[in-house]
């Protein structure tokens, strides 16, 4: 149910939430040059039409005691449809996984995760990971630091 066409008032709506999801109606309103109440509207139309899929904060995961992210290469015994869900429905229960990405290539699945320290990541890898059903080999990255951190997408005016 997506809108054909975003105007340049959305493109602004879309590029001041995504840079600051607590802005209030009034401010992204002000900053976008139309009154409240349409501003509202407008913002409602672009939830209901999947432009906006949803608000959160992002959090700092070293003041939470995750100082290790670890970039994860996995690679199945199998690509069939039924196989891959399953592996994307086991990542998804597990809270260290922090993104899933099937790639084209020889490797199926990126993922990015967090922990505690290295020890916990080596535990996490031999107890859930390599273990996991389908699962043929997992090549671990660790990563050093973030150069670059910015959620959404470009959006162009």
């Amino acid at each position: 149910m997506r809108r054909s066409k975003l105007d340049k008032i959305d493109k602004k709506i879309l590029q001041n939430l995504q840079q600051d999801g607590r802005m209030t109606n009034v401010e992204l309103a002000k900053v976008v040059g139309i009154s409240a109440p349409p501003c509202l509207r407008r913002v409602r139309a672009l939830e209901e039409a999947g432009y906006i899929k949803s608000y959160h904060a992002q959090i700092d995961p070293s003041i939470l005691g995750f100082s290790v992210t670890v970039f994860a290469m996995v690679r199945l015994e199998s690509q069939a449809e039924k196989d891959l869900e399953v592996f994307e429905k086991h990542m998804a229960s597990l809270s260290m996984v922090r993104e899933c990405h099937m790639l084209a290539g020889e490797v199926d699945f990126i993922l990015k995760i967090v922990a505690k320290d290295w020890d916990s990541y080596q535990d996490f890898l031999k107890e859930e990971l390599t273990s996991a059903p389908n699962v043929v080999s997992v090549k671990s990255s660790l990563g050093i630091r973030s150069a670059k951190d910015e959620p959404g997408v470009p959006i162009e005016q």
